[in-house]
């Protein structure tokens, strides 16, 4: 695009950036999160999907959303399969509830029209207010254990014991400790403030592998080539099966509730916390085009479910951008098109071991803990609620019996309280209807 283009299209000269700054701000954002090309592969492997292509999907699910968002908003946000909800997506839906991939990939795009269909409407923003923030808190900090336990259990940093379920793995192998370390270096990066973090941490990790031994070669094996082709996404292209949730509803619909809910709570708050970041919020605190990117973000959704991924979300990576001066969706599109040119890098992300994706794992999982801080802690109920939430995700492995334990939890605290008139109308049917799921047995 020649600069007049760029300017009439993203409007810089308005938002006080330039060309160069949009830029170095896309490049600051890809490289603080492009470590989902290899940690979303791994996790969405572990479903039983067919890893060739995964890493295609992964990146084109990216760039494509990321453009839509910068089109849609012109905005500094870039987007990918979620954190988190990869991992309920292969976790909860098909290892616990042992729902097909495929059909797994239905619920997430039945998600993701749902979502679309909130967002057009802007039901999406009343729906979200009226769940109280005790319950958001806790969401958002148990997924981050979830994922957190995810990377320490892939590592074998923790591993399973008849008597006591979990104990700390062995310490004396060398790949355990390598990960470890690993853990330790990526979280001096971040205190560091190094840009490209998590992303160099995967790096060290899978070289050092190199030169480590295991019973079937070193721990990382040799790149076949530096460069080379895509690799094709006919596995999962297409591949979900539309008609699933449908023919399923009884036994799916608290899944794409969860989906919806994890996703909108998430979308929500990092749209906000990256607006406000880069000025972009009005008189009044509100984002101006916050139903358009709503509508961006599910439209992803909808597209990732197509090509074959778990549900695509807004980053909050997205900050480190605009903490070097991105502006507008430039910066996005940048980001877009470094998803579209990392494709021809497959070869090397194919070779690095599920180890070395610990640390992101766990890194993620630390950055959202962060928001427990936002909990009253004077207020002994929304502890409580925030609390089993938070614990019952990891404890359980499922993102799901969280949510519904959580809403439970904190309708049973108000009205035990004699504090009826604070709880929702919405608030009391989900309270009401996970707890009838429980009693009946409706799974």
């Amino acid at each position: 695009m020649s600069t007049t283009i760029l300017e009439r299209v993203f409007k810089l000269e308005r938002h006080g950036t330039t060309i160069k700054t949009e830029v170095l701000a896309g490049l600051t954002t890809f490289a603080a999160m492009s470590y989902i090309l290899v940690v979303n592969p791994g996790i969405l492997g572990l479903s039983g999907m067919p890893t060739e292509g995964l890493i295609t999907v992964t990146a084109i699910a990216a760039c494509l959303g990321t453009l839509v968002m910068a089109l849609m908003t012109n905005y500094p946000v870039a987007l990918a399969p979620g954190m988190g909800l990869n991992a309920f997506f292969a976790f909860t839906i098909c290892l616990g509830r042992e729902v097909p991939w495929e059909a797994a990939l239905g619920i997430v795009f039945w998600n993701g029209i749902l979502f679309l269909i909130l967002s057009l409407t802007g039901v999406r923003t009343k729906i979200a207010e009226t769940i109280p923030a005790s319950l958001k808190i806790g969401v958002q900090c148990g997924i981050g254990l979830f994922i957190a336990f995810i990377g320490l259990k892939n590592a074998e940093l923790i591993v399973d014991n008849p008597a006591t379920f979990v104990q700390l793995g062995d310490l004396s192998n060398p790949a355990v400790l390598l990960a470890l370390a690993g853990i330790i270096f990526t979280v001096v990066l971040m205190v560091k403030q190094v840009a490209g973090a998590i992303l160099i941490s995967i790096v060290a990790l899978t070289v050092i592998g190199a030169f480590i031994p295991t019973e079937t070669g070193m721990l990382t094996a040799a790149p076949n080539a530096v460069v080379g082709m895509p690799e094709s996404i006919s596995n999962t292209f297409m591949a979900m099966d539309f008609w699933y949730p449908i023919d399923h509803f009884a036994e799916t619909w608290d899944l794409i509730f969860a989906l919806m809910f994890v996703n909108m709570f998430d979308t929500i708050g990092t749209l906000i916390g990256v607006s406000r970041k880069a000025n972009l919020l009005d008189e009044k605190g509100k984002l101006p085009k916050m139903g358009a990117a709503m509508t961006a973000d599910a439209s992803a959704s909808v597209v990732g479910a197509v090509v074959g991924t778990s549900p695509v979300t807004s980053y909050v990576e997205s900050a480190t951008g605009v903490s070097t001066g991105g502006r507008t969706g430039l910066t996005a599109l940048v980001v877009s098109a470094c998803f579209l040119l990392s494709l021809f890098l497959t070869p090397l992300m194919k070779v690095i071991p599920l180890m070395a994706t610990t640390p992101a794992l766990v890194m993620v999982g630390i950055l959202m803990m962060e928001s427990i801080r936002q909990v009253d802690f004077d207020d002994l109920g929304a502890l409580a609620t925030a609390s089993v939430a938070l614990l019952v995700m990891p404890l359980t492995f499922s993102i799901s019996e969280g949510i519904a334990l959580g809403f439970i939890t904190y309708v049973g605290v108000k009205v035990g309280t004699g504090k009826f008139k604070e709880v929702t109308p919405l608030t009391y049917i989900l309270a009401a209807v996970f707890l009838a799921r429980y009693i009946l047995d409706l799974k």
